[in-house]
């Protein structure tokens, strides 16, 4: 990211094992100066005497403060220190936070610490307006509430604005995420009649939250925010692709008439700005185009290629992805993505059901490198947006997680029935693949009766309930996850691991060793329990990879171990 002309600010990420064998990622921020290369520590130091190392880097609060060039706010997590007789020692402790010098690291305390602070939100003139505390027990577990303090513009008072529960489905009240200091008015999403839309709040009096941008289909879910002052420029939501409506209206035009004149008519969006909004950063994309990076000048109307976002696919053909819907087996609707592989044959196809992850996701229209690598492939491919999926509002939610997983499964495995059905897919060489919560489905959909896949990919999976929540303890997160995972016959009936009896199709599965989402000791478990049932199963690890195996060696060696699998195992 860029701090000013010369200095990029840069994150180092790393992740370590604990005595106890969990994983601790630790995050710390340091300054680049392009020119000469130097590097400044922008993370503020831990003493020696200090109680615990803190796990966080502070993060950009606001780039661009009045007054006071070179420099920006961030965020800094205070430890207390053992006092030892000294006066010295520091004894605060929370979230504050510092103006820092870009180019000496240098820093300024301008908000003192908060235990119970979780974020800080500056205007667009680079101060600090809201602050966000959390609820937490005396164990310091987060209790789902949140309450939103402000400042007056011409105070420097904190005042309450707002408070929001969190249920583990969706929340009540305003949850505001930016500031316009122009108008005075905080924007931010607030759930109404079972949706959640943006609305914005006055800040000089008082006042109540009016609409923005509400529907009453799906979930207004994103503000679109453009330059280094994260200016709100419009909101966005997705039905079968993701719509942007801007309230600055040259904006809309001009993304308009980008979109009319690129060829393909991709999405267009605005990814970046210089400071005085003359030239912008776009991107345009599709589901058969990766995307290209454009810089625009409004200086001359010029649009110039700056790099292709995957460049090793220029040039490729791809497959077209289309949003369908089918019907469940209780005739609920279900939305989805089908994307058909390119040439003369449309039927009896193999295919791949691709349930996405979170569970607290969606699929979206748009490039998926797995959709169009088996689409290459010549499958056709289902991404089913089940019950539990976001973005449709609370009612479709809240057939959310772990507690409803026999609807999701069965939606999941309806997508693969409805393949057969339409005469898309081969009923015989029908595979299901997923990652996190999918790769969680993927297996659990060999549980339950009915399944129709002849072969199981699972990437990162969940495979037993119980040692999910168990991971949870001790960590802020435990209540939350003992809440949304729950307790009862559903637990073991919704492990994978307890029912490997139940399996039918042989499976592979991966995993990263440093993955901090989804412990890797959940995919040993069940390749151990279906070895042990000698049940055909194949695991393959990623030393010192992450969730999401962002490497492209190993997604290299996952995708040509997954295409031998499915050809062995849907192959004549």
């Amino acid at each position: 990211m860029w701090a000013t002309d010369q200095n990029l600010v840069c994150y180092l990420y790393s992740i370590v094992e604990d005595s106890s064998g969990r994983l601790l990622g630790f995050e710390r921020a340091i300054g680049v100066n392009i020119e000469s290369g130097e590097a400044t520590k922008l993370t503020a130091e831990t003493s020696s005497r200090a109680l615990y190392t803190s796990q966080r880097g502070g993060s950009i609060v606001a780039f661009d403060v009045e007054t006071e060039p070179d420099k920006i706010a961030m965020t800094r997590a205070w430890v207390e220190e053992w006092t030892n007789n000294t006066r010295l020692a520091n004894t605060k402790s929370g979230l504050g936070v510092d103006l820092v010098d870009v180019n000496t690291g240098k820093r300024d305390t301008i908000e003192q610490p908060d235990e119970s602070a979780v974020a800080y939100i500056a205007d667009d003139k680079g101060r600090i307006r809201l602050k966000v505390l959390v609820a937490t027990d005396n164990r310091g577990r987060s209790l789902g509430r949140r309450v939103y303090l402000y400042r007056p513009a011409d105070s420097d008072d904190w005042e309450r604005l707002s408070t929001a529960v969190f249920d583990g489905v969706g929340s009540q009240g305003f949850r505001p995420v930016a500031i316009d200091s122009g108008k005075d008015v905080a924007y931010g999403f607030m759930d109404q009649d079972g949706f959640t839309g943006v609305y914005s709040l006055g800040l000089s009096a008082d006042s109540s939250p009016k609409p923005v941008k509400v529907r009453d289909d799906v979930d207004v879910d994103s503000l679109v925010r453009i330059g280094r002052q994260r200016r709100v420029v419009g909101v966005s939501y997705a039905t079968e692709k993701r719509r942007v409506e801007f309230f600055d209206d040259n904006l809309a035009n001009l993304t308009g008439q980008l979109q009319n004149a690129l060829p393909g008519n991709p999405a267009v969006g605005v990814a970046g700005a210089s400071a005085d909004e003359q030239k912008l950063l776009i991107i345009a994309s599709s589901d058969v185009d990766p995307g290209m990076v454009y810089l625009f000048d409004k200086n001359g109307s010029k649009l110039q290629e700056l790099l292709p976002l995957r460049n090793a696919l220029s040039g490729q053909d791809m497959a077209e992805m289309k949003p369908v819907t089918f019907p469940a087996r209780d005739g609920t609707e279900i939305p989805g993505y089908l994307t058909l592989p390119n040439g003369p044959a449309k039927s009896n196809l193999p295919a791949i059901v691709l349930p996405h992850g979170g569970p607290s996701s969606r699929d979206e229209w748009g490039f998926d490198w797995l959709v169009q690598f088996f689409a290459a492939r010549g499958y056709a491919v289902l991404q089913p947006n089940y019950r539990g999926s976001s973005g449709y509002g609370r009612a479709w939610f809240g057939r959310n997680g772990f507690k409803s997983w026999n609807t999701a499964v069965n939606d999941i495995n309806d997508a693969g029935n409805w393949l057969v059905s339409e005469g898309i897919a081969d009923g015989s060489k029908m595979a299901i693949v997923g990652w996190s919560y999918g790769g969680y489905a993927a297996l659990q959909s060999q549980v339950v009766s009915g399944n129709p896949y002849g072969a199981v990919v699972a990437i990162a999976p969940v495979t037993d309930l119980e040692k999910l929540k168990n991971d949870s303890l001790g960590f802020t997160n435990e209540r939350i996850m003992r809440e949304f995972i729950g307790a009862g016959p559903h637990i073991k009936e919704g492990s994978p691991a307890q029912n490997v009896d139940r399996f039918t199709s042989p499976v592979l599965m991966f995993h990263g060793t440093s993955d901090q989402n989804v412990e890797v000791r959940q995919s040993r478990h069940m390749a151990d329990r279906l070895k042990d049932a000698g049940k055909p199963v194949d695991y393959v690890e990623y030393e010192d990879l992450a969730h999401n195996l962002s490497d492209s060696a190993a997604r290299a060696d996952m995708l040509q171990r997954i295409g031998v699998f499915l050809d062995q195992n849907l192959g004549d």
